[in-house]
């Protein structure tokens, strides 16, 4: 193998290496977007660069001074289109969104894939560690961080038994939560009084005791308790 073949091959196999790491925590964690996503994305970006970098294997005897080439456009190329692929990975859960940690973990390993293909190892291995120590620790870190939990609560009454809503408020604060954003419904044909308010509270179990609470009560004919994104 000449020199070229070596320094090609180690730079690919650099990047398949570090995407295939970066993958397995996603997959260990079920994403959409894993092992063999990560790989083939940092492959990806690393074999686009190398052309790149070969580009006078490829454009032969053309004279030089009829070329004008670019190495940084396909760089800019591949981040442009690398976020259809992380789009891919985003929905909506009710109302919340999820996969934007996948979209920008595919983001960061089609950069890492970009370093490798360009034979920039100190940054891209760097930048391989750090990418691993935001997705594997730092995910221990922010669980053990307190937080509040956010929903959206919908709670709806017979017309002929509608509590006043400093009731209703007193019911949902006195299972340790805040209110906000309180929104009404009637509907006389259907005969139901409703209340819509989004609501937080700092207890791990505290949708479940909210609708434990709301589900014994006899003047409750409908709920309905989502999480809300923030």
């Amino acid at each position: 193998m000449t020199e070229d073949q070596i320094a090609i091959a180690l730079n690919l196999g650099s990047a398949w290496a570090a995407g295939s790491v970066i993958g397995l925590e996603r997959s260990h964690h079920g994403r959409p977007a894993g092992f063999r996503t990560h790989a083939l994305v940092c492959l990806a970006s690393a074999l686009l660069m190398i052309v790149t970098s070969q580009q006078w294997t490829w454009i032969g005897s053309v004279p030089m001074d009829t070329v004008r080439t670019d190495p940084t456009r396909i760089a800019q190329g591949i981040m442009t289109g690398i976020g259809f692929l992380g789009a891919g990975v985003i929905f909506k859960d009710g109302l919340s969104v999820r996969g934007l940690t996948t979209a920008a973990s595919i983001w960061i390993t089609s950069a890492i894939g970009i370093l490798y293909g360009v034979g920039m190892f100190y940054p891209a291995i760097l930048a391989t560690l750090a990418t691993i120590g935001t997705l594997a620790v730092f995910r221990r870190i922010e669980s053990a961080l307190p937080s509040n939990n956010f929903a959206v609560l919908v709670v709806r009454f017979p017309i002929d038994r509608v509590p006043p809503e400093n009731a209703t408020r007193a019911l949902i604060e006195g299972q340790g939560f805040s209110l906000a954003d309180v929104s009404y419904r009637y509907d006389r044909a259907d005969g139901f009084f409703e209340y819509r308010m989004r609501i937080k509270t700092a207890a791990d179990d505290g949708l479940e005791a909210l609708a434990a609470s709301l589900r014994d009560r006899e003047d409750v004919t409908a709920f309905k308790l989502s999480h809300a994104g923030v």
